[in-house]
């Protein structure tokens, strides 16, 4: 899902002289993620997201919660995973990734699976802020500890989740639709799917999650009386994502957000929304930052 880009615009508001020992200080401080030491493997003809898949069916549940202490016992199909995207990426091995969706999808996926790993080496946690800065850093965002500190490994590379996302997915692939698919271990994320994203269906996997994400009413309700709609955060930290797909895309159309939003409902919220007077205000709904952890007997929203 989503990584808040607290900790960069540190580094920028202190200057160039600054900036660079600041650089330094905060890659020392970082910790990375190593998979658990396997036997040695001869490189695939595909890069397979089959263990990944494996672990979303068992450990994730209807509601895109998952089941971290289950996980954490039974970690095998997992961690031979976090190996496999530790070993292969696109960058390291593009032979592995035929087309751009192969790529997308490993890079969606590498993402679900490392938040998951963070998760896992730090739990019991009660949310993603409980990670925090190392101490000579503690008056950073306390969410910097889990996005920027914590550094995954993809084809042999350490890489942070700020990093990943918004560095590498969201510019090299300008697609929006990625932010309904990341998802950051949070109650506010977008539902992880009980499945792994592939090139081939990838299309229709990122069609069928931006839908289900603005069919909640978490994620996108209105208040007709009160002329009020209520979108996800997500819609305002990266509207420009949004603004400008559109405005590429259907140069006819009003570039907002409600214009993408219109996109993925069914008939009869589109009515509902056409139906709008044009005085209405657009409010973002604070967004839960605690882990989407399955709790037993918990009722789910």
């Amino acid at each position: 899902m989503s990584t808040r880009p607290e900790g960069e615009v540190w580094i920028r508001n202190r200057g160039f002289s600054g900036m660079l020992a600041g650089i330094v200080l905060l890659a020392s401080a970082c910790t990375t993620i190593v998979p658990r030491t396997g036997t040695p493997e001869s490189q695939p003809s595909a890069f397979s997201h089959r263990d990944f898949n494996d672990v979303l069916k068992r450990f994730v549940d209807e509601q895109g919660l998952v089941d971290y202490r289950g996980l954490k016992q039974n970690p095998d199909r997992f961690e031979q995973y976090y190996r496999s995207i530790s070993l292969y990426s696109p960058d390291s091995h593009p032979q592995l990734f035929k087309t751009e969706a192969d790529r997308l999808a490993y890079w969606i996926n590498a993402y679900n699976a490392a938040a998951i790993k963070i998760v896992l080496v730090h739990y019991p946690i009660s949310g993603v802020d409980a990670v925090a800065p190392p101490f000579p850093l503690f008056f950073l965002p306390d969410k910097t500890g889990f996005f920027f500190f914590q550094r995954a490994i993809f084809g042999g590379v350490s890489t942070s989740l700020y990093y990943l996302e918004n560095a590498l997915i969201r510019e090299r692939f300008r697609e929006p639709r990625v932010h309904f698919a990341l998802n950051c271990a949070s109650r506010s994320c977008p539902r992880l799917p009980r499945e792994a994203f592939d090139g081939e269906n990838l299309d229709r996997q990122l069609d069928r999650e931006t839908r289900k994400f603005f069919s909640e009413p978490r994620n996108f309700s209105m208040d007709i009386p009160l002329k009020r709609v209520y979108l996800s955060s997500i819609l305002d930290w990266y509207r420009d994502d949004f603004i400008d797909w559109l405005a590429d895309k259907f140069p006819d159309r009003e570039p907002s957000l409600l214009t993408f939003v219109r996109l993925y409902l069914d008939d009869r919220r589109k009515a509902e929304l056409d139906a709008l007077t044009p005085d209405f205000t657009v409010e973002f709904v604070p967004y839960d930052w605690g882990l989407n952890e399955r709790r037993q007997g918990e009722a789910h929203e």
